[in-house]
């Protein structure tokens, strides 16, 4: 289905602009997403193999933010859309 037939039979709550850089680290695949109106962000996103838990993602992910210097309070969660609604920019 293309955009436009979605957006006719859903609505579209907001359009997110942006940017990816895509990395690969070991398992882990490193977002770095530039989004307009918005800033600069990272995302870890580990690639389990079938013998990995989710735990054990979690520590590689971890180990990984703490490598690069990432703190805890540093991370956010939600989607771009809803952070750009929160400031009042739906980009639509």
């Amino acid at each position: 289905m293309s955009q436009a037939v979605l957006g006719q039979a859903l609505g579209v709550l907001g359009v997110v602009r942006k940017e990816r850089l895509l990395y690969l680290v070991g398992q882990t695949r490193v977002h770095l997403d530039s989004v307009e109106g918005l800033g600069d962000f990272l995302e870890l996103e580990v690639v389990l193999t079938e013998e990995q838990t989710v735990e054990d993602g979690e520590r590689v992910a971890q180990q990984l933010m703490k490598e690069l210097g990432i703190e805890e309070q540093d991370l956010i969660s939600g989607a771009y859309l809803d952070l750009l609604l929160a400031k009042g920019q739906s980009g639509s």
